[in-house]
This record gives C-alpha cells, structure tokens and sequence, in this order.
C-alpha cells in the first residue's frame, strides 16, 4: 500500500501547495503497517465532514491510498475532518516527522 499526504492553505498561504509526502508501507515493520492499514480503512469508512466555511484559511489535507491497484482520495480540512481521518492524519505526520 502507498499512502501520500499532502498539505495546502493556511494563514495567508495564497494557495501554495507542499511537496506530498509519500510514504510505502513494505518500507514500514509489520505491526507500523497494520497500524496504518487499520487507521486507513476507518477513515475509509466514515463519510467526509461537510466544511462549515468559517475558517477559509484552514489547511486542508488530501490522503491518497494506492493499494492493489486501486486508489482512495480522502480530502478534509482543519474545520471538517472525521474523527477517523484525524486520527489517521495524525499517525501520518508523526510518522513523516521521525522520517526528518
């Protein structure tokens, strides 16, 4: 499985984009991997917050999952994200920031 994060907005971002950040899970140990596989298919399975459009400039994320030949796109934001996707963000950037 590949999962890929990336990040836009913010305070006075203007819209840029960062470099994704891309991350293979045969790259991971066997327990990391099943970690994420857990977190993915949760936040697979609960439906996307609806922004409320009080915060414009929030960041929002896109998580992409590329597995088997099949590709997932999860996009939330700061103000609309599910509990799932949160947790699931989360495990991302502690994982990204080890990898720094």
């Amino acid at each position: 499985m590949r999962v890929t994060l990336e990040s836009y907005g913010g305070l006075a971002a203007a819209n840029l984009r960062r470099r994704p950040n891309v991350l293979n899970t045969d790259d991971l140990p066997e327990s990391a991997a099943a970690e994420l596989a857990r977190l993915v298919a949760a936040a697979v399975a609960m439906p996307e917050e609806e922004p409320d459009g009080r915060a414009r400039d929030a960041m929002s994320y896109v998580i992409t999952v590329d597995d088997g030949g099949r590709s997932t796109v999860l996009t939330q934001s700061d103000t609309a994200k599910s509990p799932a996707f949160a947790a699931l963000l989360a495990w991302l950037r502690v994982h990204f920031a080890q990898q720094r």
